[in-house]
């Protein structure tokens, strides 16, 4: 069912349709929420925060059928007053990738997992250097499979402008990706 009946039926009170809702539209919304604050578990926890908004508010969402574009704004927006709240908290302290490097691995095939992971990690690693703005138009577009038109309603930005900030994520991701000696961002899957 398309997200614009399910906002109509979830603006009537139906729980069913709220939950299709959210089960239809939950990755992207992390997703974006991912690429503000960084963190796979905050932004976990921030999807939560976003969609107990969003539900408070669907009379907001005067359009319908831009409904993804509105939810995706407002999980951008609160992913955004999260990311400023955290900057006056100290930085957590991640495990090296090294102290990882002794752990089991049941999987049938060991130097294929190892260059899954490794090809993942250069990727996370060429992400992590990009610029915010860069960083989220890769994931928007190219791991969430956003069109540039949901793109733009999300951002509320003009297309055209949605179009060069991809290009030049692009760019921006392929000279990150070999500045860390790994492939281009083509061969990167991306």
């Amino acid at each position: 069912m398309e997200p614009a009946a399910l906002l109509a039926r979830c603006q009537q009170g139906d729980p069913l349709a709220w939950e299709h809702l959210v089960r239809s539209t939950q990755s992207q919304v992390h997703a974006v929420a991912y690429a503000t604050v960084g963190d796979a578990e905050e932004a976990r926890d921030l999807t939560q925060e976003i969609y107990l908004r969003v539900y408070r508010k669907l009379d907001a969402c005067r359009e319908p059928e831009r409904f993804l574009g509105w939810l995706l704004r407002v999980a951008r927006n609160v992913s955004l007053d999260h990311r400023r709240r955290l900057r006056a908290r100290p930085p957590r302290q991640d495990l090296a990738a090294e102290a990882l490097a002794d752990l089991a691995d049941p999987s049938p095939d060991p130097a294929a997992r190892w260059r899954e992971t490794s090809r993942r990690l250069l990727v996370e690693q060429a992400l992590a250097a990009l610029s915010p703005l860069s960083r989220e138009m890769i994931l928007l577009k190219d791991v969430q499979g956003l069109r540039l038109e949901e793109i733009a309603d999300a951002l509320d930005l003009p297309l055209g402008t949605v179009k060069s900030r991809s290009h030049r994520a692009r760019l921006e991701l392929a000279r990150a990706l070999g500045a860390l000696g790994g492939p281009p961002a083509e061969a990167a899957g991306l």
